[in-house]
């Protein structure tokens, strides 16, 4: 076992699978979280989400035998902005932007993630950018205004893209934020602890908005089917795929391990197909071509 006590990953093929696992577990989040958004509010799916992610970390780290370590004053406020970006904003805008937008689509355009990662990277951490990751960077952007528009790209100059594919593009931020912020607080933490502490703070940060949204009358409505949803959602796509995504981070860096979300939307838009029904059209296809063609170069030879 390893120290986050779910799987290890000191060796780097060990890690690869990993982070290929989590990105697939996160493809079908898209779809979990389509048939959630439906019965609840945001607020109330993103607290309800990490409430049940929260205990089943809490049960991790019992196993585990070792608890939390405990934070330094400097990491109280990292943890807080974890907390903030990775799981209050990322979700909150998660749930409301897969009210209108389908989870294929939802997905090809978070997959420009690693864009903006590998960006701050070589911003912040003095990792490479090269020209053929420039080259990448531009296709992808390229592919991802082509699926944000549906085709057609003066409708974002025109303002006639819908609020549901501006809170998904608010996902990118929040997402490249908590991705950069975890270095610095892993530096300290176990990849368990460290998920733990934000999934927590976020926990907390929901509360309040989920009570004012209707929490209690939301729950009484949910379905057998959107309590599954939420248990995926809490148990794979945030447990498991925190974990493993951050000990990515810890082991190759967080431009390489960034490059592994290039599967999530292959994943999501087979799911969103098979159990969603939901139209593959050509703007999807090249977008999500462009964009998963310039992660490739970026990522082969750059």
């Amino acid at each position: 076992m390893s120290a986050t006590g779910i799987a290890p990953a000191a060796r780097p093929w060990s890690t690869y699978g990993l982070l290929t696992l989590a990105a697939v577990f996160w493809g079908g989040t898209f779809v979990a979280g389509r048939l959630v958004s439906a019965e609840i509010g945001p607020f109330s799916a993103a607290f309800v989400r990490f409430l049940l992610a929260s205990l089943l970390l809490a049960g991790l780290l019992l196993r585990q035998g070792n608890g939390l370590g405990r934070l330094r004053p400097r990491q109280w406020g990292a943890v807080v902005l974890l907390g903030a970006t990775g799981v209050f904003a990322y979700n909150v805008l998660f749930f409301t932007g897969l009210r209108t937008v389908e989870a294929g689509r939802a997905a090809v355009i978070i997959a420009g993630n690693p864009i903006f990662i590998a960006l701050f990277s070589a911003l912040l951490f003095g990792e490479r950018l090269n020209l053929a990751k420039g080259i990448g960077i531009v296709l992808s952007v390229a592919g991802a205004v082509t699926v944000i528009s549906r085709g057609d790209p003066l409708a974002l100059v025109q303002g006639e893209v819908g609020y549901g594919e501006l809170a998904i593009l608010g996902c990118v931020a929040s997402w490249v934020t908590y991705t950069l912020l975890g270095k610095r607080v892993m530096s300290g933490l176990s990849a368990l602890e460290a998920v733990s502490y934000s999934c927590m703070a976020g926990t907390a940060l929901l509360l309040l908005p989920a009570w004012h949204e209707g929490l209690g009358a939301a729950l009484a409505r949910l379905s057998t089917t959107g309590w599954g949803a939420l248990f995926y959602l809490a148990f794979f796509g945030t447990v498991l795929g925190f974990v493993w995504f951050y000990q990515g981070v810890r082991t190759i860096g967080p431009a390489r391990a960034g490059l592994f979300i290039n599967f999530v939307p292959v994943s999501a838009v087979i799911a969103g197909g098979l159990l969603l029904d939901e139209p593959v059209t050509l703007s999807l296809l090249v977008g999500g071509g462009l964009v998963l063609g310039g992660l490739i170069l970026a990522n082969r030879f750059g």
